[in-house]
């Protein structure tokens, strides 16, 4: 069993923030795979599952990602788990992927990793950062511009993609396959 998880905040106001872009991969797989809704409420998530793989995405808000995410990993004990997620610290349009690590300053992934460790895929979005330190919070919270929505869709798909193929391959080769790289910044 995999379980792959997007980041987000739950309320409909944020759902086009950068900071949901996670959940928005998630979308993404549940309008083209089959997956059942598992509706119980200790997981604190929508959870999804099909044959070996689970998609949730933490009903939590994002600083309490963890509670969900270990909620599900006690009870179905996956063998991986892949979490998507936003990264300041990558230009927009950049995709990349890693194992272990640091949070960042990520409030998610700090959640994740007091609830279960460090031991889990990433799948990191970059949305850029903003001119200043103080404006971080707006950023992240705001939604992607006009011209970033544009390339959003390929990020998007290929978050997708990759995810699903980090269930069965190894992070080499999925970062040589799907890996983006940045060719301009689009405000």
């Amino acid at each position: 069993m995999n379980l792959i998880v997007g980041l987000g905040n739950p309320e409909e106001k944020y759902k086009h923030n950068r900071h949901n872009v996670g959940f928005m991969v998630i979308d993404s797989l549940l309008s083209t795979l089959p997956f059942t809704h598992i509706n119980k409420s200790s997981f604190r998530g929508a959870l999804y599952k099909s044959s070996n793989i689970l998609l949730l995405k933490p009903l939590t808000f994002m600083n309490l990602s963890g509670q969900s995410i270990e909620a599900v990993s006690s009870y179905f004990k996956p063998d991986n788990i892949v979490v998507i997620h936003d990264d300041l610290d990558l230009p927009f349009g950049t995709l990349k992927f890693k194992f272990g690590g640091g949070h960042g300053g990520h409030n998610g992934l700090r959640s994740i990793d007091e609830s279960i460790g460090k031991e889990y895929l990433r799948v990191r979005i970059g949305i850029g950062k903003p001119q200043s330190r103080d404006k971080v919070i707006s950023h992240v919270l705001s939604d992607f511009s006009k011209n970033q929505q544009e390339d959003l869709g390929k990020i998007i798909k290929n978050a997708k993609e990759a995810s699903l193929v980090l269930t069965k391959e190894n992070l080499r080769e999925v970062s040589q396959q799907y890996s983006l790289k940045v060719k301009k910044e689009n405000k």
